[in-house]
């Protein structure tokens, strides 16, 4: 488990019973759908995750976040990926359905609302998905040991 995050800390757990930080540890690649500023995707890369983002309505838009050198650089990703552990959405809760299905589809275990809500909650967890929506994902990346 990250240093700075446990259970008794007040944060989240989701139904499967894991803290957000456990949730990321346990986590290779992140789906974002859309987010609130650049330092989403850019905070998931340079912590070592593979992050694909929904940068438009077609499927052709999706971007991966890579890190070369010093600085996070996109490149097409050539549709969305065949598996994510996690989808992030900073979208209303009436999208919700939708990214539901999107992350049931791409095998996620979890879907972390940054807009979170008791009503986006019963969606995800209606689903037989996990759901989180706090911490920020960025703040919780920031706060973990840095993947090997």
């Amino acid at each position: 488990m990250a240093e700075g995050y446990s259970p008794a800390d007040g944060l989240d757990v989701s139904s499967a019973g894991m803290t957000p930080a456990e949730l990321l540890q346990a986590s290779r690649t992140i789906l974002l759908i859309d987010w609130p500023d650049r330092e989403v995707p850019e905070s998931l890369a340079r912590a070592g995750f593979e992050v694909v983002a929904s940068e438009g309505p077609a499927p052709e838009d999706y971007r991966a976040y890579e890190v070369e050198g010093d600085a996070v650089v996109t490149r097409p990703a050539g549709g969305q990926p065949a598996q994510a552990d996690i989808v992030y959405s900073h979208r209303p809760t009436d999208e919700l359905p939708d990214i539901v299905n999107l992350a049931r589809e791409v095998g996620a275990r979890a879907v972390w609302c940054e807009t979170g809500s008791d009503q986006a909650r019963r969606i995800v967890e209606s689903a037989g998905l996990d759901y989180v929506d706090h911490p920020p994902i960025a703040n919780a990346v920031r706060e973990m040991r840095p993947r090997s």
